[in-house]
């Protein structure tokens, strides 16, 4: 083979793509390393959670308000109901946003719009159910956890910043 070797699945070079992630000022991109930071910070929150409910620490320390108890709130039915702690779940879900919002360079709406389109349907998903557990706190709980609400805030602040992205390669693929 001849040439500069391509990353797989993008249709560009490694080095185009290199050059791309690192250095667009592109809106998409600027939005896509949002979502990694966005990203990193609600896994931060959910790690806690998830040392809390897997037991390898004790107490997760709250904020000096009688609302708070993020102890109760992590260690709730509502928390295990899926089968595994839904801390470790959602730190989960973080996890994977990195890779998809790496995934491929500027024009990746239009070069491969699924990827913007799974993303924004996956982080959808995890709004809502990020949702659901918001209102369970005060509903069902009683008791507010920050950690979790920083957490919400991260799947809904990512959710927000896929759409753009996916609008574009919805109106690509319709302009098929």
């Amino acid at each position: 083979m001849t040439g500069q070797p391509k990353a797989l699945g993008t249709g560009l070079s490694i080095d185009d793509l290199r050059n791309q992630l690192q250095n667009s000022s592109d809106p998409d991109l600027r939005r896509r390393r949002a979502i990694i930071l966005t990203s990193l910070f609600g896994m931060t929150s959910m790690a806690a959670v998830t040392l809390l409910q897997t037991g390898v620490i004790r107490h997760l320390p709250d904020p000096p308000l009688d609302s708070f108890d993020s102890d109760k709130v992590n260690s709730s039915d509502t928390a295990y109901g899926l089968g595994a702690p839904d801390g470790a779940l959602s730190l989960a879900g973080l996890a994977v946003n990195l890779p998809v919002a790496a995934f491929g360079g500027v024009s990746r709406a239009e070069q491969i719009p699924y990827v913007p389109l799974a993303a924004a349907v996956k982080s959808g998903l995890e709004a809502a159910a990020a949702g659901w557990y918001f209102y369970q706190m005060p509903a069902k709980e009683k008791k507010w956890c920050a950690y979790c609400i920083a957490g919400a805030i991260a799947n809904f602040a990512v959710f927000a910043l896929t759409l753009p992205e996916a609008l574009k390669a919805w109106k690509y693929l319709r302009s098929k």
